[in-house]
């Protein structure tokens, strides 16, 4: 017994291993100086790790968070570990469109510039809830609100110009099973729920809408991109119970990535200059990736922006 205890640790070790060898690290040394972005969900996880670098290029960072507590003491250690001060905490909740609202016009009426925006925030919840607009918390917070801040800061992102837009998917978004029906669709079924079909549905929109805008912004200067950073131990799991987060703690031992390997992507599609006139494209570990097969189908992309648009009633024209 304790032969197979000690291969099956060595198997792992060895898979472990293997992982961190095929890991890609961005390599690019793109100075950022007079630059000004924005990364959602920045104060914890890859958001914060993808600020932090922004930052060490010398660039405005503004901290788009939720907790003003936690964007504060974010931006403490941000500015300790790069010396620059030029970090700014804005608060905007993702389960609501007002607060969405309110954050993009305090963006426009400070800033005269974006160029880079990184929607990163994002939540994985295991139970049916619903948001003050009315919709379900995992479409929303992953998808409805980028869509809507996307949209409001269109015009500075074009202005900017060039400049990218940088959208964080998952790879899950491969499982996905959308209803166009009911596009706010949420299924009650465990498994479902946790990712095959809510979280999922979620990433797919989320790229299908990514493809459908580069091809709305061809020539503007506006580059759109989606990616998968990896399967990294964060704060999605920050909702669930304590049983589940113990074995996410344990799974992440064996395979996931951590937060400075799972940024890696977000910060190359953001910065690398290899892909500057690069869009519509869905990134994987530092490089081109295999888009989900729903993800390319055109027709689709176009539905899911026709319908986002109508559930989302506070786009940029009733600002």
């Amino acid at each position: 017994m304790l032969m197979y205890i000690i291969t099956f640790v060595l198997l792992l070790v060895l898979a472990k291993l293997g992982l961190k060898l095929n890991r890609k690290w961005n390599g690019s040394y793109v100075c950022l100086l007079g630059k000004t972005v924005i990364v959602t969900g920045a104060n914890t996880g890859i958001g914060f790790v993808t600020a932090q670098d922004f930052a060490k290029r010398g660039a405005k960072v503004i901290l788009a968070c939720r907790s003003k507590d936690k964007a504060e003491e974010a931006k403490q250690k941000m500015v300790s570990v790069t010396g620059n001060p030029n970090i700014i905490v804005e608060i905007v909740d993702f389960a609501s469109f007002e607060s969405v609202k309110t954050f993009a016009q305090e963006i426009i009426a400070k800033e005269d510039r974006l160029d880079i925006l990184v929607n990163n925030a994002g939540a994985i919840f295991f139970e049916n809830i619903t948001t003050i607009d009315g919709l379900s918390a995992t479409m929303q917070v992953n998808y409805f609100a980028h869509f809507l801040l996307t949209s409001l800061l269109l015009d500075l992102l074009k202005k900017s110009a060039p400049s990218r837009i940088v959208n964080v998917a998952s790879v899950t978004a491969h499982w996905a099973n959308p209803n166009l029906n009911d596009i706010n669709y949420f299924s009650a079924s465990f498994l479902a729920n946790t990712f095959y079909v809510n979280y999922g549905n979620a990433k797919l929109c989320l790229i299908l809408w990514t493809n459908e805008l580069a091809r709305r912004l061809k020539n503007s200067g506006v580059t759109v991109n989606s990616l998968h950073p990896g399967i990294i131990y964060t704060d999605l799991q920050r909702g669930t119970n304590t049983l589940i987060k113990f074995l996410y703690q344990v799974a992440t031992l064996l395979i996931f990535k951590n937060v400075e390997e799972g940024a890696q992507t977000t910060i190359y599609v953001s910065l690398s200059r290899d892909i500057e006139n690069v869009t519509g494209e869905y990134f994987v570990n530092c490089a081109i990736g295999n888009m989900p097969r729903l993800a390319r189908d055109e027709n689709l992309a176009t539905k899911v922006w026709n319908l986002s648009e109508q559930l989302v009633k506070k786009l940029k024209n009733d600002t």
